[in-house]
């Protein structure tokens, strides 16, 4: 019998840029990356596996900044067990491939082709690397083409959409059922694919698997209704493979890595206790500079609590990684009652101006999307003025 533990995980894209942050939040993003993937050799050396493979996606692209590239390949020579890289769709091994920088790198191997690859007596890797940008066929399929049943234990670890997984069956090439069929016949003993940045087993053998990138990189839609997105990010797999003659036994142990976390959210807001809840819902996150929040509100609101709403979502900004509405998805409307408007110390001029700029806020005018935003801050510009003024 043949034994072997490893570390499964994919889409690290090392350099990842994500325009909704701010320089310094980006700088701990960039960190954070990195730091997942050290977290990956120490899980290697707490849980006794012998080496990790990387599913594609291992850089952003091939075109990084010296320094990006500098310490990318830094945090990979540091790892205390062997890792194999497969070049992905991200960072496919073409001429001008960051992964020709890992030549001569000790304990880093890049999967440069479908040969397999001895990683000690009994156990082997079968790469299907991206040598363009776009694969035209399933390259798993042929990685393992012509390969015979073997008692050694082999992983075949490959990179792209699966047909019937996700939303882009369209560009889907790996067959799964194909794959299946060679795990029986003992041709391979385990599939380690990355692509999807969420954790996901994919058939019905419980051996062929997106391991999902270790530090979370989108959003989890947890809008009513939707709960999609990147909803199970920030793992890694942790395998073991028993083997004994043609038949294998595999576990797979779902490890969380990642400390980031984003996230997309929608109230309805009628009311001052909506309000308190949006607040306490976004207080509750425990660390906030880790936290990237998009936002949709909904609903009515009146003077008082639109400017309550206003000055905690403006105090909050600053405290987490990212904190911004979307814009796209916004529809909160201004309504000020009747003895909220005439408890205003406002007369003349000054009280009808507020009056045409409340309509205008509430959609009640053929404004655009834009001039009812301008209308909205316009009328908490004057009603905080007029309060300080009273």
């Amino acid at each position: 019998m043949t034994r072997t533990t490893f570390i499964h995980t994919s889409d690290l894209q090392l350099g990842m840029r994500r325009k909704f942050l701010s320089p310094e939040a980006q700088s701990r993003f960039d960190d954070a990356r990195l730091r997942s993937v050290t977290r990956l050799g120490e899980l290697a050396q707490e849980r006794g596996a012998e080496f990790i493979v990387v599913a594609g996606d291992v850089f952003e692209h091939n075109s990084l900044e010296p320094t990006t590239v500098g310490r990318a390949l830094e945090v990979l020579r540091k790892l205390p067990v062997p890792v194999y890289l497969l070049p992905g769709n991200h960072d496919p091994l073409v001429a001008d491939s960051i992964f020709h920088r890992t030549e001569g790198i000790e304990g880093v191997t890049v999967l440069a082709d479908s040969e397999p690859v001895v990683v000690r007596q009994g156990v082997e890797i079968v790469g299907a690397p991206l040598l363009t940008k776009h694969a035209s066929e399933d390259l798993c399929a042929k990685a393992i083409r012509g390969l015979e049943p073997t008692e050694a234990i082999r992983i075949l670890v490959g990179h792209g959409a699966v047909e019937g997984f996700g939303e882009e069956d369209a560009q889907a090439l790996i067959d799964v059922v194909h794959l299946d069929a060679a795990i029986e016949q003992g041709v391979i003993d385990y599939v380690a694919l990355g692509d999807t940045h969420s954790t996901a087993s994919l058939s019905a053998s419980k051996r062929v698997w997106f391991s999902g990138a270790p530090e979370t990189t989108d959003y989890f839609d947890r809008t009513p209704g939707v709960a999609g997105g990147e909803v199970d990010s920030g793992n890694a797999l942790l395998v073991t493979v028993d083997k004994d003659g043609l038949h294998a036994q595999v576990e797979v142990e779902k490890v969380p890595v990642g400390t980031w976390t984003f996230e997309a959210r929608s109230w309805e807001v009628t009311g001052a206790d909506d309000v308190a809840d949006v607040v306490a819902d976004l207080k509750a996150y425990p660390e906030k500079d880790r936290t990237v929040i998009k936002y949709a509100l909904t609903g009515t609101l009146g003077l008082e609590d639109t400017r309550t709403l206003e000055r905690e979502l403006a105090d909050l900004e600053p405290v987490f990684a990212a904190l911004y509405p979307r814009e796209r998805l916004m529809s909160l409307h201004l309504e000020p009652g009747d003895e909220e408007m005439e408890n205003l110390p406002l007369t003349g001029f000054a009280k009808e101006a507020m009056r045409e700029l409340v309509g205008q806020a509430a959609g009640d005018s053929a404004a655009s999307d834009a001039q009812r935003a301008t209308a909205r801050d316009a009328v908490n510009l004057l009603f905080r003025l007029s309060r300080e003024v009273d």
